[in-house]
């Protein structure tokens, strides 16, 4: 597989994906809440996608090379769980983190984004790990221009991070994403600056970064998809699709109910 630039009607088809898939996580927010199943909200989504958006799940019956079909149309990680939690009928509860990770596919072209929701008044400890891995993120995203170098990425997270305790997943990434869900390159979330292919105007890719609390180790579980901390401690993970600029970068995923962005970010990308 090799690495895709877009032209300018792929640019445009990105931007539409990518402002949709920010629209669909405006719509769930105010439905995680305690008391909600994972199951509803996932419903609710895929409803909203196929009836409001025009579009279509990318995860839904999604199954790469050695993994049965992805059941759902979203993902649902729950406090311990790093990524890919399949929704289920067991409810909410106050204090618990979720991480929502959506992909929508709309003519042909794929937006993903994911975010953290804190359920009802969480610890400290969760609330600080939440707006960490935030901030991780645009660390990262911020690095993004015409010639600079995955590994920076990857550095800026991993700097970040670690400086605050905090430890990062290196078994799952960011990637490519276009008309596939996911294309070349893989964008990690550690490395070292100078390092790894180069960035180019054109290319789109994904930055989300899984932190966690405790150690970095991490397992599967027996339904073949979720990710869960070994030592059982807490994860957050937050996600943009970016595009590449001649100038920058361009967040393709912000939409009017996201997160406001750091205050570090708007100083450095004014």
């Amino acid at each position: 597989m090799t690495i895709t630039y877009k032209d300018a009607q792929g640019i445009a088809g990105m931007r539409v994906a990518g402002r949709l898939a920010g629209e669909l996580l405006d719509y769930l927010t105010p439905l995680v809440k305690p008391g909600v199943t994972t199951n509803e909200i996932d419903r609710l989504a895929d409803d909203y996608t196929r009836r409001v958006l025009g579009a279509i799940s990318a995860p839904l019956d999604y199954a790469p090379s050695g993994h049965n079909p992805y059941p759902k149309a979203i993902c649902t990680s729950i406090n311990h769980q790093v990524c890919h939690g399949i929704p289920n009928d067991k409810p909410l509860k106050e204090g618990d983190i979720v991480n929502i990770d959506v992909t929508i596919i709309k003519n042909g072209w794929h937006g993903d984004s994911s975010r953290m929701f804190i359920v009802g008044k969480a610890s400290l400890a969760a609330r600080r790990l939440c707006a960490l891995t935030y901030e991780a993120m645009w660390h990262g995203i911020l690095r993004v221009r015409d010639g600079a170098y995955l590994g920076d990425i990857g550095h800026a997270i991993q700097q970040f991070a670690e400086g605050h305790g905090l430890s990062v997943v290196r078994e799952f990434c960011g990637h490519g994403i276009g008309q596939k869900f996911h294309e070349e390159p893989q964008v990690l979330h550690y490395g070292k600056p100078g390092t790894l292919e180069q960035l180019r105007a054109g290319m789109t890719i994904t930055i989300e970064p899984m932190l966690n609390a405790g150690r970095r180790e991490i397992r599967e579980l027996g339904d073949g998809w979720t990710i869960v901390t070994k030592d059982r401690s807490l994860s957050a993970q937050w996600e943009h699709t970016v595009l590449v600029t001649e100038s920058g970068f361009e967040v393709l995923t912000l939409s009017p109910l996201s997160p406001p962005i750091p205050a570090f970010a708007l100083a450095s990308h004014a």
